[in-house]
């Protein structure tokens, strides 16, 4: 018989009861190797860190903050946090001072837990103007700061499992358990309040596609701050997955070969990168080995569900599998199951390629405040339809409102948003449906099309309507471009910036027998204009007319979460970026059409 879980933290008495011992249950590296705990050892480090903040004085419903990477501290401290009734408040690591102080004094933190120097630094500078700070620690030992340890210490001299328990039971399953801070584009982030059944609901109804169970390994890399990884952390402790913790993104490479796992997640923008390398190897080859590399990409492309393309395709990708894309699964630990994708569209050619390949990307759609998926691409018929984020989640209900929002409601919906009722009355109305702000239609087989983003399409002054997202998608399949931004809003046509993928740029140079000093230098070339305004003609072909792309200008600017330019999902901070290049865009409007630049 199953162990219910109705609180999060049902999860690991559920874990030891049910499932076969084993020693990683969750693990994280240390100095180089790969530090692993059993159930036991979960539950025992939970209960100690649960018995020290109660005898902080941390009682049920005060919130707690922490600014951690992935690793399994995070899991102990989620865990023994939300098992005695006070609010977990994930924080993002990369975001500024002022952010911080914000969200601190929002939520009337009463602890931070955080992770390096650099941030113990600037939570220490602006505790004086946070009232309900109490205190600060450190995971590990920083600059003689409190540490992790002494809360450890505390409640091994002070253990109150009776007393745990009995909170335990006194919390019920659409308590708030967390608030999590949206990363706007704009003004202050939103505190998004979960209860345990939001996500519970969530990842449950998520919990038939994988194809395996105890048996497998998860590598989690996206930050556990967002609801997207950490909604999928506790799907895997809901299965009996081992979960292990990348480094960094820096390692996730060197950490797939390493344990090679059943399943991750991913955003586009990182999917996008891996291709990218596979595609550079590919150009490094020579002569025939070339040849059959970019056969073999081309036959991937063009790949169908359900055998679609017939015999002589099927014989062509066995073919195209045996000679190239074999090594890109092998080169990705050769085990993969299952690869989420979401927070962003995924280009439609990248998914028929990853699939051909034996790598099949299940993408999914949701916002923070719905827990978060509403939407997933499954096993079930009519599952997958590339172009598409699959049918709704089991148990969500979904509609096309008449101006073509997206609106869901469902148990996975949030309780809304902290401090603000205004807010959370203005997305869900009196008959509870939530409204996204994202634009979709469906499909005749039931799955769910996404067409763009409320918010960011724009109006031309010609009255025609645009939705960048989309465009911006497509043209960033091209190899010469790292990423765009599309920009014409009240201007008479359509234009973008454009950042090019610097080390095909070179590449291609280099063939071209153009020299090659820096990247400020060779896009100031008329030929490298010529050459991207070509590439953006191709795509253009591909658009209707009043989207096609008719001005240019190139940059040698890297975007980056850290740069302010991307969200910690990838996604572009659009009014972040159309502010920096404010001056640019007016010179890009200030002539008149791409005809001028052929």
């Amino acid at each position: 018989m199953d162990f219910p879980v109705t609180r999060i933290f049902d999860l690991i008495p559920r874990y030891q009861k049910i499932f076969d011992p084993k020693d990683d249950v969750i693990a994280g590296k240390e100095n180089g190797e790969w530090k692993k705990y059993n159930i036991t050892q979960y539950i025992e480090n939970t209960n100690l860190l649960s018995s020290g903040l109660l005898q902080l004085g941390i009682q049920k419903g005060d919130t707690i903050a922490t600014i951690i990477n992935n690793c399994p501290e995070w899991n102990f401290l989620d865990m023994a946090i939300t098992q005695i009734g006070a609010i977990h408040v994930p924080i993002y690591p990369t975001i500024t001072e002022n952010d911080y102080q914000y969200i601190l004094n929002h939520a009337g933190i009463k602890l931070v837990f955080v992770a390096t120097e650099d941030l113990l630094k600037k939570v220490e500078r602006i505790k004086p103007s946070i009232p309900s700070l109490l205190d600060i620690y450190a995971l590990k030992k920083i600059n003689g700061a409190k540490t992790l340890a002494d809360i450890y210490a505390l409640g091994n001299m002070h253990l109150q499992l009776q007393e745990i328990e009995k909170i335990k039971n006194s919390i019920l399953p659409n308590d708030c358990f967390t608030i999590i801070y949206t990363s706007g584009t704009t003004g202050n982030a939103k505190g998004v309040m979960l209860s345990h059944n939001n996500i519970i609901s969530n990842f449950v109804a998520l919990s038939y596609i994988p194809t395996f169970g105890q048996e497998g390994k998860a590598l989690s890399f996206l930050p556990l701050c967002h609801v997207y990884e950490r909604t999928l952390n506790y799907l895997y402790q809901y299965l009996g997955i081992s979960i292990y913790y990348a480094e960094n993104l820096g390692t996730v490479g060197d950490n797939i070969k390493e344990i090679k796992p059943d399943m991750m997640c991913a955003v586009p923008r990182l999917l996008e990168k891996v291709y990218d390398k596979f595609i550079a190897n590919g150009r490094k080859q020579k002569g025939l080995k070339k040849m059959i590399f970019f056969w073999a990409v081309k036959v991937g492309s063009r790949y169908e569900l359900n055998n679609a393309n017939g015999k002589l395709y099927a014989y062509k990708l066995k073919i195209a599998n045996k000679l190239v894309l074999s090594k890109w699964k092998e080169a990705l630990g050769g085990n993969f199951k299952i690869i989420v994708s979401g927070g962003a569209s995924l280009q439609t050619k990248l998914a028929r390629l990853y699939r051909a390949s034996g790598l099949p990307v299940y993408e999914g759609y949701g916002l923070t405040e719905t827990s978060p998926v509403i939407a997933v691409t499954s096993t079930d018929p009519n599952g997958i339809k590339f172009g598409t984020v699959g049918p709704p989640l089991r148990g969500v209900e979904m509609k096309i409102a008449h101006d073509g929002e997206i609106v869901c409601r469902g148990p996975n919906i949030m309780l809304g948003y902290y401090k603000n009722e205004a807010l959370t009355q203005s997305v869900i109305d009196s008959d509870g449906w939530f409204h996204t702000g994202d634009l979709g239609k469906f499909e005749p087989e039931g799955q769910l099309r996404i067409t763009g983003r409320k918010k960011e399409i724009f109006k031309t002054s010609l009255g025609k309507y645009i939705a960048p997202e989309l465009i911006e998608n497509k043209i960033k399949e091209s190899p010469f471009i790292d990423n765009l931004i599309v920009v014409g809003e009240n201007q008479r046509f359509a234009a973008a910036i454009v950042l090019p993928d610097f080390i095909h740029l070179r590449n291609w140079c280099a063939i071209k027998e153009i020299p090659y000093t820096t990247n400020e230098e060779i896009i100031k070339l008329p030929r490298i204009k010529q050459r991207y305004l070509k590439e953006i003609n191709k795509f253009n072909k591909e658009l209707g007319k009043t989207e096609r792309i008719s001005k240019i200008e190139i940059i040698s600017d890297e975007w980056s979460q850290l740069s302010g330019e991307l969200t910690p999902t990838l996604k572009l901070k659009r009014n972040v970026i159309t502010t920096k290049y404010q001056d640019l865009i007016n010179t890009i409007f200030s002539s008149n059409s791409f005809a001028e630049e052929m």
